[in-house]
């Protein structure tokens, strides 16, 4: 039996590996955080020693242009089944957290700019959203 659900992070094509390296850890810890049921059990080696358990899940990192990862946002926060959780310029701008806070208050829904998207949800919905998008390369 599979897994019933999926993950996936879809950074925007053609950013700097620094920035979407950074996009996908930040987004990677933030569904992990609003998902710790997917925390796997603590394993240990050989020689006795403890290694933290990880995800329980593969995490695709997939690429989708800008209009791709806007639509692909706004298409998943909508859906009760679907935990969507966004990386835009703002949180990449910000040098603290009270500063993206406020700097996002300040922006309307139609000037975000997303660099990437973290999706959790049923393998099927995941599936359909990002079906047709190309793996990181």
């Amino acid at each position: 039996m599979g897994l019933e659900t999926k993950i996936v992070i879809v950074v925007r094509d053609g950013l700097a590996p620094n920035l979407a390296t950074n996009a996908a850890a930040v987004l990677g810890l933030s569904l992990g955080g609003r998902l710790p049921h997917l925390l796997g059990a603590d394993g240990k080696d050989a020689s006795g020693g403890i290694h933290a358990g990880l995800n329980t899940h593969p995490v695709p990192i997939l690429t989708a242009d800008r209009h791709q990862i806007a639509d692909l946002h706004t298409r998943a926060r909508v859906r009760d089944d679907i935990t969507a959780v966004g990386f835009t310029q703002i949180a990449q701008r910000a040098r603290d957290y009270t500063t993206y806070l406020d700097d996002l208050a300040a922006a309307p829904d139609s000037d975000l700019e997303y660099l990437a998207v973290a999706l959790h949800g049923p393998r099927n919905r995941i599936a359909a959203l990002t079906k047709r998008l190309p793996l990181l390369g």
